[in-house]
This record gives C-alpha cells, sequence and structure tokens, in this order.
C-alpha cells in the first residue's frame, strides 16, 4: 500500500471554527486508495477563514467572494484519476509525487453544513474528497458526463468513508 503524505494546517481559524485535521486527513487518504494512486503522493491543506479565500478565489481565479474549497493542482494528468510518474514527477527529497493543495474555508464549512441541515464533519469530509478529486484531473464545470462522474465518485468514496 502506498504510503501518501496528508499535511493540514488551519490558519486564521479561531478555535471553535477549527475543523477535524485528522478526518480531513483521512478523507484525502481513502480517496486516493479508492481511485487507486499506487505512487506514493503527497497532499497539502489549509483550512482558512472567508477573508482569505475570497483574496485567493480574487487572485486566482478572477472571482471577487469567497468559495467553499479551492484546488490549486501541481499536475495535469492525461486523464482523470491518472498521476504522472514520469520524469520529474517526483520530490526527489521525499520520493513522492506533490499533487498539490486543498484550501477549505472553515467559515463556509459551518455555513453549509447548518444551511444543508448536516453535520460540519460531513461538509468538511464532501469538501476535502471534491477538491481532491479535481488534484488528481476530475472536473464538472465543463460537461454533463464529467459533472455526473464526478458525483458519483464523491459518493462511492463518502460511502467508503461511512458518511
Amino acid at each position: 500500500m502506498p504510503i501518501h503524505k496528508i499535511y493540514a494546517r488551519h490558519s486564521g481559524v479561531g478555535a471553535g471554527d477549527r475543523l477535524q485535521i485528522p478526518l480531513i486527513k483521512y478523507c484525502v487518504r481513502t480517496a486516493l486508495l479508492h481511485e487507486h494512486v499506487s505512487e506514493p503522493c503527497e497532499v497539502s491543506v489549509l483550512i482558512t477563514n472567508d477573508q482569505v479565500m475570497r483574496w485567493m478565489n480574487n487572485e486566482y481565479r478572477g472571482i471577487d467572494d469567497t468559495t467553499d474549497v479551492l484546488s490549486f493542482p501541481m499536475q495535469t494528468p492525461e486523464e482523470p484519476g491518472r498521476v504522472y510518474t514520469g520524469p520529474g514527477a517526483r520530490d526527489p527529497e521525499t520520493g513522492t509525487i506533490p499533487l498539490g493543495e486543498i484550501v477549505i474555508s472553515a467559515q463556509r464549512v459551518i455555513i453549509q453544513a447548518k444551511e444543508n441541515g448536516q453535520s460540519r464533519e460531513k461538509e468538511a469530509a464532501y469538501l476535502s474528497v471534491h477538491s481532491l478529486l479535481h488534484l488528481i484531473g476530475y472536473d464538472h464545470t465543463d460537461e454533463a458526463d464529467g459533472k455526473r462522474l464526478m458525483r458519483r465518485k464523491e459518493k462511492d468514496i463518502l460511502r467508503e468513508i461511512g458518511i
């Protein structure tokens, strides 16, 4: 079994709004295993606030509004679910393949969980899985088939997690 390195941290999040880092790491790791990512990979997760999310969304996507989650992939797979393993793919120090960074707004998790009548853990799990799928090439913005495939994968992974 591959040893995936998942780094997660809070920044700019009050003590009462912090998300469960072990759960988020578990969700990311489970999604990688579910997608049969067999090479050791590295994912960074930043849990932050709406102010930072708004700045990042504006800076990187040109949208001057907050959002719940952003994905910053470090590679573009040839097809969804395939991780590039060729020359230059691995970090020479760790031997892992850096997939990218996930940024989650703790404030959006709390608000959306209330709006959807679910726990913040379930909302955080969903956003973690959703964003990881983006890191490995899945997308839902351009075509109906891509959206259906991504939603099916999210449901399958969350079921596997027990959510």
